[in-house]
This record gives structure tokens, C-alpha cells and sequence, in this order.
């Protein structure tokens, strides 16, 4: 008889005639375009990984897993899955309508019978789902600045999953992976998350895990969105194929799991054992403080670190999977090998590498001793992290029109070329609207999208080695953490208040401009109608006035030097 975790389960996709007939209907239905982490919640909706929905949450059912995580049925569910979607677009579609769902090439993936409309409540998910409305938590900061302010819920019919080009061997759906462990012969599977390439100690722990469950191993690492400043998945999958020749053969499998992480802590936990309860296994091992996001605005953790085990703990029968508890491992001299930290003997010496420890020297080229990780994870590790003083990084100059942004901001381009080692680039504000902004005005909105076009140029340069130097005005702190996050998610970010007051600029004013915004002939001009936010924590504070540019300029690179960016 085939054990329960290894029949086939539904899956919302319909018969490939069917798909053909609905995609030439779907030409004239409405279309919205998935952002990236809507295409990874469609994926595993299509494909049973969010067994038992059957689409996008409903209002009621979204206001119970909000409350209480549970469906408006009674079943356990623990994270509000919904289409959020913009005003604009929600003004063109009514309550029993379909809508095409596509992917961000325009190909359709599914179809979706809309039963609700709402105008989200962002405090109440951000408080009930993830215990805080705190935007240093990553799903918080997401639910406010990105997601759009109107949900729509209903069921939704798959027509295609989307296309994946990079490792397609190692991308399976729920029913492919059952239909492996049947084939394997495999009954008990105990599943490993993790969003981290995997050393010594996580191959000590999965080990003992597996053995104390009698279970085989599934390391199922989550490759859709994860935390901002993660590891890219490219290098990470790399390094778990790096490793996997360190397990027993025919044990372990690897497969990759397309979810775009929350980081909502123990209920987090729960989504991740009913997944993997769809997936075919039978356990799954939970960390210490597992899907943390870390600290809060105040600095302290945002869960409590043994949450997640508990909350698992409490609704395990009903999530279908046992916990294996996920003990911390540690590497003792003496023995010259991993045992539990609550084993080790009294008076033995515990040698440990924290992950802010491993990025330090990762970053300044030190060496990782092998008792800590494999020497072919850390060549992986260091083709993506190369150290800090050949990445690419961003200076982001901000302060009024006239207070030397761009003479300093030119400075330092000449003195860093003279360094050489790396391409630098300068964006400066009118250069950029001359060529990339030339149709925008200098509304609010205008100038937003001209410095984002800024933040995404710099990104690109930051991500392939070089160096950019930004010199706008950007005068709003909300559109300047936007550019810092573009930026940071590849490189250093270095953000320079040029801190002129307003009359030495007006004094300065070689283009009239302070002149004619007074006389009310230029409209919403930074420092007199419109208003210019200072950075409140910048890297550096630099004051032009009585200095000379050169030594704005040294103040900058004594910075960089600090920070690591460029070598003494």
C-alpha cells in the first residue's frame, strides 16, 4: 500500500487542450501583470504546494488567517496569500469578473474568477500576521512600500507554471517529488529549509536529524524572494551541489523550492511544514528563531527564538508533519569534531564562526578554516562576494541645488579613477534628465521617478564591480531608502549630505534660479515651495562652506577607506 505522503495531490492546472482553448479566450479579458512575488505564490497555488487553496484568499477567509490562522472552513493556514494590485487597476475590474494573470514578459499563467474587493487593512496584517507594524521587518516594509493597496481574492485556473532557465533538474512540483520518493522506494522524509548555503555544521545537523528520524533527507531550500541582502540563489545552489557528495549516496535529495519567504517567524514555521506536507514529506526540521527576519526598530529580536518550535509544537497533528528539533552544532578542538552545544563537556574548547563573522572575512579576503565549511563552498562564496575592496558600490550625493554636489561629486570621480582597479561612472542630476529624463517635468512624481532611474543605473554599475557617483538633489527621504535598498541588495551604499545652508547657496547661485523661484516664475523648487527632507543618519556630512572641494572630496575617500571600499 502507498503510504499517504506519497499519492498523487490536486492540483489547480487544467488538461493542455483546455489550456490552449482558454488562452486565445483570455486575449480579451482584463490582464495584470504578477510582480515577482505574486509569480512565486501562483506557482505553488497551481501546482498543490498551497494545498488546500484554491487562489487568492477571499475577504473572509483572508480576515481569519490574519486573526487567528485559520481559513473561514476552520483549516490551519498561517500567512494571507492575496493579489494585491494597484488603485488604478482596480477601478477596471468589478466582482465576478475574470482577469488573465501574466508573468512579466506578458505570457498568460492563469485566469482568475475575482469573488472579492477590498481596500487593505495594512496595519491589522502587518500587527496579527508578523506581530508588529515595524518596517524594519522585511514583509512589513514590503506590505508598505510595495504592495499595492487593494486586494482581490478568488479561485484561480492554472494554465501554465512559469519558466524557470537556470537548474530545471532540480525544480520539482509537489506530485513530481511524491512520484520520486515512490520510485526511490522512500516512506518517511524529513525536509530541511533553508535559505543559506550550507556548511560543515547544517551537514552535522541534517545528518543526526535524518538518523534520529530513520528518515531519508530532502534539502529543500527556498529560491524565490528571500531576506534583502541574502546570498543570491545562483551562488547558494551552487554550493549545495557543491556538498551534496558529503551525504551518503542514494539518502539525500536536493530539490528547489520557489517560495517567496515572509520572514514571519513561527508562523512561518507552520507555511513552511504545510508545504512540505504537500511536497511528500513526513518531518521537517525547525531552527532556532526559524525565518527570523532579526532585530526590530528598538533592536531586539522580533520573535522570541524557540516561537517557532512551539508554535509548530502546538498545531503539529494538524500540519501532518513532525518537528525534528533543530539542534545547534558546534565544532569541538578537542574532539575535532560537531556534537549539540547542550553535549559538550564542561571545560572543552568550542571553536564557532557567527554569519556577521563569516561576511568580515569573507569581505576582507581572510581565510575560512575547513573545520568550519568546505573549501568548495568558499570558492563558490568568494566567485559571488568577492572582498570588499573589488566590489562595486554606490556614492549617492544629496543636498539643495548650488551646494556643490556636483563639484565634489567630480572631485572624487578624478581622484578614484586615478586609484584605478575599477570603471567609475558619474550620474549627475542634470546629465541624467539631459539623457535619460528628457520628458519629465519637476513635479513631485517626476522627480521621484528621474532619482529611481538613478538608484536602478547605479544598481547595475554597483552589481557589475564599478563604481557610481550620484549627484541629484533628492530631496525626499522616502525615494532615498528606495535607491539605498535597489543599491545595497549588490553593494555598498554611501550617502553624502552635502549640508550647504540655503543662503550660501542662494549666494552661490551662478544659474539665477533661487532668483526667479522667489519672484514665483519656477513652481515647486527644493528649499523655497517645495521642501527638502535632510538625511537624518547619512554616512557623511560634509560642509562646503569654508572648505575647499578637494578636502570634501578626501573626507569622502577617508570614508570609503574606512568602510573597506578601496585599499590604503
Amino acid at each position: 500500500m502507498t503510504a499517504t505522503n506519497l499519492v498523487p495531490i490536486p492540483e489547480l492546472y487544467v488538461s493542455a487542450d483546455s489550456a490552449v482553448k482558454l488562452k486565445l479566450e483570455a486575449a480579451d479579458l482584463v490582464s495584470w501583470d504578477l510582480t515577482q512575488r505574486q509569480i512565486c505564490d501562483i506557482e505553488l497555488l497551481m501546482n498543490g504546494g498551497f494545498n488546500p487553496l484554491k487562489g487568492f484568499l477571499g475577504k473572509a477567509d483572508y480576515d481569519g488567517v490574519v486573526k487567528e490562522m485559520r481559513l473561514a472552513d476552520g483549516a490551519l493556514w498561517p500567512m494571507p496569500i492575496n493579489l494585491d494590485v494597484s488603485e488604478a487597476f482596480a477601478a477596471k475590474v468589478e466582482v465576478g469578473q475574470d482577469i488573465a494573470l501574466r508573468d512579466q514578459e506578458g505570457v498568460i499563467l492563469a485566469i482568475m474568477s475575482v469573488t472579492d474587493k477590498w481596500v487593505a487593512d495594512k496595519a491589522f496584517e502587518a500587527e496579527g500576521v508578523f506581530g508588529a507594524d515595524d518596517i524594519a521587518h522585511p514583509a512589513v516594509n514590503y506590505l508598505r512600500h510595495k504592495a499595492g493597496p487593494v486586494y482581490l481574492g478568488g479561485p484561480i485556473t492554472g494554465i501554465q507554471q512559469p519558466t524557470h532557465y537556470d537548474f530545471r533538474a532540480l525544480r520539482n512540483t509537489p506530485n513530481e517529488l511524491r512520484t520520486l520518493f515512490r520510485k526511490l522506494g522512500w516512506r518517511r522524509i524529513v525536509a530541511f529549509q533553508t535559505r543559506n548555503p550550507l556548511h560543515r555544521a547544517h551537514q552535522e545537523l541534517t545528518f543526526r536529524a535524518a538518523r534520529e528520524a530513520q528518515a531519508n533527507l530532502l534539502i529543500h531550500p527556498s529560491v524565490g524572494m528571500t531576506k534583502p541582502g541574502d546570498i543570491d540563489h545562483f551562488t547558494r545552489v551552487r554550493c549545495y551541489e557543491a556538498v551534496l557528495d558529503q551525504y551518503p549516496a542514494s539518502t539525500t535529495a536536493l530539490s528547489l523550492l520557489g517560495l517567496a519567504m515572509r520572514m514571519g517567524g513561527p508562523r512561518e514555521a507552520v507555511w513552511h511544514g504545510i508545504i512540505r506536507r504537500n511536497h511528500g514529506c513526513t518531518h521537517m526540521i525547525v531552527g532556532r528563531d526559524h525565518a527570523g527576519p532579526g532585530k526590530n526598530s528598538q533592536g531586539k529580536d522580533f520573535y522570541d527564538p524557540y516561537g517557532a518550535q512551539k508554535l509548530f509544537g502546538d498545531n503539529e497533528a494538524e500540519i501532518g508533519v513532525e518537528m525534528v528539533d533543530f539542534k545547534q552544532m558546534v565544532y569541538v578542538q578537542e574532539k575535532a569534531q560537531y556534537e549539540p552545544r547542550d553535549e559538550v563537556e564542561e571545560g572543552q574548547t568550542i571553536l564557532d564562526i557567527s554569519g556577521t563573522e563569516l561576511r568580515r572575512r569573507l569581505q576582507e579576503g581572510l581565510e575560512i578554516p575547513d573545520w568550519f565549511s568546505f573549501p568548495q563552498v568558499v570558492e563558490e562564496l568568494r566567485k559571488s562576494k568577492p572582498a570588499r575592496a573589488k566590489q562595486g558600490f554606490t556614492v549617492f550625493f544629496t543636498g539643495l541645488s548650488g551646494s556643490g554636489k556636483s563639484t565634489v561629486a567630480n572631485a572624487l570621480m578624478v581622484k578614484l579613477m586615478e586609484m584605478g582597479g575599477r570603471p567609475v561612472t558619474l550620474l549627475d542630476g542634470d546629465v541624467v534628465r539631459k539623457h535619460l529624463s528628457s520628458e519629465l517635468g519637476f513635479s513631485k512624481e517626476h522627480r521621484d521617478i528621474n532619482i529611481r532611474r538613478i538608484g536602478y543605473v547605479a544598481s547595475e554599475i554597483t552589481k557589475n564591480g564599478g563604481i557610481a557617483i550620484c549627484a541629484p538633489i533628492a530631496p525626499y527621504t522616502a525615494t532615498r531608502a528606495a535607491v539605498r535598498e535597489m543599491v545595497e541588495a549588490y553593494g555598498a551604499f554611501l550617502e553624502v549630505h552635502v549640508a550647504t545652508s540655503i543662503e550660501e547657496c542662494e549666494r552661490r547661485d551662478r544659474k539665477g534660479l533661487y532668483k526667479l523661484a522667489r519672484e514665483g516664475k519656477i513652481k515647486e523648487f527644493t528649499g523655497i515651495s517645495d521642501p527638502y527632507e535632510e538625511p537624518t543618519n547619512p554616512e557623511i556630512r560634509l560642509e562646503t562652506e569654508g572648505n575647499e572641494i578637494d578636502y570634501s572630496a578626501q573626507q569622502v575617500i577617508l570614508k570609503l577607506e574606512n568602510m573597506g571600499l578601496i585599499k590604503a
